[in-house]
């Protein structure tokens, strides 16, 4: 098939990720992607690997544009690697192993018989290297195949995910990170098929937050990563010299109850208002002043971009090259060295206390923001997509 015809007639675009409705910015991602491109004609299936408990499940409208499917009914069993005579010998551990490798062969299966359905010119993205072990699995002959990694070369190093990256995406059509400086990094250590792009904007006000409301906002899953804990300790710090403002954190997830503890120890009860997840985020930040990130880990954070398409300037640790794309530093935010709490205090005290300061960082990011408007980046994706074609 020409490229034109495939152009004119849309494609098949499968998006596979680890689940299809968990809570997080890969899923919040996958589906403002969905949604763009079916709004350019493709034909757009989202894939999850596995389902995810009720608490971390992301809520999502009943009548989406596309399609949905996840392979495993329940989460399929870890993988353990067999160490050594011992290993060799645990007869029990060896059967469930073969086991787990015969249902990602069925699973894999299915993936094939949805990827051979395709037209010409399809092309299948995966989201996560996770889902990626069965993505390998399957048949993709004929097919472009898109590898992402949605977080720092630094974080997918400090794990396991690093040396999958290596091992699962190294045939990719593709691997795609989220900045120039972690594709860098990538090429480096060896890669060679490394290319960046980053998140789209998922809304972009006509104007930007009023700014009148004492309220610091933190959007996040409840998480480790998320540093909410750092955020904790940052806000005992600065809120004594603001008795009138209150710090609002959306979002949920296993640290939760952990978190409350501690916000309990720090004497913050007053002054912390939990809002559980919300499905109207830009909702959210306009009823706040400043917006705080206090991550130990990111790719390409979303609600950074959020905060500032809403006009809220931003006080985050400067924790992934992805934050640094995306803020400059004085200009339309404020950064703080990872985990240096009383730093990001500093900044939130300055933020809370000079008006001016706030509108000017504000209307920047509200400015510089739009070079992330999903209109110029659902356009990259489909000129990677003709290019990878030819």
């Amino acid at each position: 098939m020409s490229q034109q015809t495939a152009t004119e007639g849309g494609r098949d675009v499968f998006l596979v990720s680890n689940s299809v409705d968990e809570l997080g910015g890969v899923t919040t991602w996958s589906h403002q992607m969905a949604r763009l491109l079916s709004g350019r004609g493709h034909r757009v299936h989202v894939v999850g690997i596995a389902p995810v408990a009720e608490e971390i499940r992301q809520k999502l409208p009943a009548d989406l544009p596309y399609e949905m499917t996840t392979l495993y009914a329940t989460h399929p069993p870890k993988a353990r690697r067999l160490h050594g005579v011992k290993g060799r010998l645990n007869a029990p551990e060896r059967r469930r192993q073969a086991s787990r490798r015969a249902q990602m062969r069925a699973k894999a299966d299915v993936l094939t018989g949805m990827f051979r359905a395709a037209a010409p010119g399809a092309v299948v993205i995966v989201t996560q290297v996770w889902a990626m072990e069965w993505v390998s699995l399957a048949d993709t002959k004929g097919l472009s195949v898109i590898g992402m990694s949605h977080e720092s070369f630094e974080a997918s190093n400090k794990s396991t995910r690093g040396e999958r990256v290596r091992r699962f995406y190294s045939e990719a059509d593709r691997l795609l990170v989220l900045t120039p400086e972690d594709a860098d990094l990538w090429i480096r250590a060896g890669m060679e098929n490394v290319d960046s792009m980053p998140n789209p904007l998922p809304f972009m006000p006509d104007e930007p937050a009023p700014r009148t409301a004492k309220v610091v906002a933190s959007v996040g899953r409840l998480s480790f990563e998320k540093g909410m804990d750092l955020l904790l300790d940052a806000w005992a710090d600065a809120v004594p010299r603001h008795p009138d403002w209150t710090l609002r954190i959306y979002g949920a997830g296993s640290e939760e109850a952990t978190l409350r503890r501690h916000c309990t120890e720090l004497g913050l009860d007053e002054s912390v208002e939990w809002m559980g997840s919300t499905s109207d985020v830009l909702g959210a930040l306009r009823e706040a002043s400043v917006f705080a990130q206090a991550s130990r880990a990111e790719g390409f954070p979303i609600t950074l971009l959020e905060a500032m398409a809403a006009g809220l300037p931003a006080a985050a640790f400067d924790c992934a090259p992805g934050v640094r794309e995306i803020v400059r530093d004085g200009e339309d935010g404020l950064l703080a060295r990872l985990g240096n709490t009383m730093e990001l205090a500093a900044h939130l005290d300055a933020l809370m206390t000079d008006g001016a300061l706030r509108d000017r960082l504000g209307d920047a990011g509200f400015r510089h923001v739009r070079r992330y408007s999903s209109e110029e980046i659902t356009d990259r994706w489909e000129e990677l997509f003709a290019f990878l074609e030819r």
